[in-house]
C-alpha cells in the first residue's frame, strides 16, 4: 500500500511515522518540516476536556507524548476572577461544572478556591480568583523539537519526506505536483490552514483560518504553572526560562498563504497586562510572533475519509499539535481499514455560514 500524506506538520509527520510500519509513505511539504503552524503552536498540552471524544484523545496524546519522551510535566491551571461581571460569573460556574464532570470520568483534577491556589502556587496573583481548576496530568511540548524529531524517526522508517513541494489533489484524488501527477492507494491531507484549497478538487470542507499571537519573555526566575485565565482570555506557561504569553486572537478568516506572521504592537501591551494580572509584574518579551489557527461550524475538527480514498485533519481550534500523535494513530488505523468515525468530515455539505469562536472558550469546552 503506498499513501501520500500532505503536509509536514506534527499530525503529518506522526502520521507517516506511524503509517510507515504497515506502507510506504510519501510526505510532502510546501515548506520545511514544522514550518507552518505547528512552529508556530504554543505546546500546551493537558486532558481536562468535558467532551468524552476529546478527552480521550488528549489522553492518549499525552502518553504518547511521554513515551517520545517530549513531554515536561506541568500543571495546567485555568481559573475565572471574581470581576463583578456576569459573564466572569458563568465562567466560574463553568469551571466547577467542568472539573466536577471530568473528574467523575477519572481525569486527575483539583478544584481550588483562591487562598488554595495561592499556597499552591505563590507565584501567581489569586486574591481575586472565583475558582480555579487544576489538571495535574499536563505538560507542555516544544512543538518544532518534537516535530523535526518525529520526521527524522519517520524517514528511518523509509519515509519519502518531499520538502517544498506544494500539492494540489486533483478531482480523482491524485497528487499533482511541478513534477507532474501521481497516484495513491490513500491520500492524507493535514496540511493546516491550506487544507481547504489543497482538497478543493475533490470535495469543500467549511474552514476557516483565524489568527493568534504570542510572545516569550526574557528570562524570569519564577517557578508558574500553565495557566488559562478566562476572565482574562489569555494563558501562559514557561518556556526556554521565559514565560510564553499567548491571546491575541483576531476571529477573522485570513487568507492563508497573504497574512501578518508578526505579532501585533497591542497584543505586546496587552500582553504585559496579563503578566502583570496573572504575576504581579512583567518583563521584556525577546520574540514574538502570530500564527493561523482553524476553526469549523461546530468547533470540532474534520478528522477521517472525506471521499473514497482521501483523508483530511483540520479544523483543531488550536488544539491541534496538543492531539496530533492521538490523531496520527487513529487515523493510521482508518486508512488501514479500521472504522472511525468521531469527527467525520463528510457532517458537513462544505459551504456552510459560520462566525469562528477560539478554541480555549471555557463556555464551549
Amino acid at each position: 500500500m503506498h499513501v501520500a500524506v500532505v503536509g509536514g506538520g506534527a499530525v503529518g509527520v506522526a502520521l507517516a511515522r506511524d503509517l510507515a510500519t504497515d506502507a510506504t509513505v510519501t510526505l510532502y511539504e510546501a515548506d520545511t518540516v514544522a514550518a507552518g503552524a505547528t512552529g508556530r503552536a504554543a505546546g500546551l498540552c493537558y486532558d481536562a476536556f468535558s467532551d468524552r471524544r476529546d478527552a480521550r484523545l488528549a489522553q492518549r496524546a499525552l502518553s504518547r507524548f511521554r513515551e517520545a519522551d517530549a513531554l515536561t510535566d506541568c500543571p495546567y491551571v485555568w481559573l475565572a476572577r471574581d470581576t463583578g461581571e456576569d459573564r466572569d460569573a458563568r465562567r466560574a460556574s463553568e469551571i466547577r461544572e467542568q472539573a466536577a464532570l471530568v473528574r467523575d470520568r477519572g481525569v486527575d483534577v483539583t478544584t481550588l478556591d483562591s487562598d488554595e491556589l495561592g499556597d499552591r502556587f505563590p507565584a501567581l496573583v489569586t486574591d481575586d480568583v472565583a475558582v480555579a481548576a487544576v489538571a495535574e496530568s499536563a505538560g507542555y511540548v516544544d512543538p518544532e523539537r518534537y516535530t523535526t524529531e518525529m520526521a527524522a524517526r519517520a524517514r528511518e522508517r523509509g519515509v519519502d519526506v518531499r520538502e517544498h513541494t506544494p500539492v494540489q489533489l486533483t478531482a480523482d484524488g491524485d497528487v499533482a505536483t511541478d513534477d507532474g501527477v501521481e497516484q495513491f492507494d490513500a491520500v492524507v491531507v493535514a496540511a493546516g490552514a491550506h487544507t481547504r484549497a489543497v482538497v478543493s478538487a475533490v470535495a469543500p470542507i467549511p474552514v476557516k483560518p483565524y489568527r493568534v499571537q504570542a510572545l516569550v519573555t526574557e528570562s524570569v526566575d519564577r517557578d508558574i504553572p500553565m495557566v488559562f485565565d478566562a476572565s482574562g482570555g489569555y494563558y501562559l506557561r514557561p518556556r526556554d526560562g521565559g514565560i510564553l504569553v499567548g491571546d491575541g486572537t483576531l476571529p477573522e478568516e485570513q487568507e492563508p498563504d497573504d497574512w501578518k506572521r508578526d505579532a501585533d504592537a497591542w497584543f505586546r501591551t496587552d500582553a504585559t497586562g496579563y503578566q502583570e494580572a496573572a504575576l504581579g509584574e512583567s518583563w521584556p518579551d525577546a520574540q514574538s510572533w502570530a500564527g493561523l489557527c482553524t476553526a469549523t461550524p461546530d468547533g470540532d475538527p474534520l478528522v477521517g475519509e472525506l471521499r473514497s480514498g482521501v483523508y483530511v485533519a483540520t479544523g483543531w481550534q488550536g488544539h491541534g499539535f496538543m492531539c496530533a500523535p492521538a490523531i496520527a494513530e487513529r487515523l493510521t488505523a482508518q486508512v488501514l481499514g479500521e472504522e472511525w468515525s468521531a469527527f467525520d468530515p463528510t457532517r458537513f455539505a462544505g459551504d456552510e455560514s459560520f462566525e469562528i469562536v477560539e478554541g480555549m472558550d471555557v463556555e464551549r469546552r
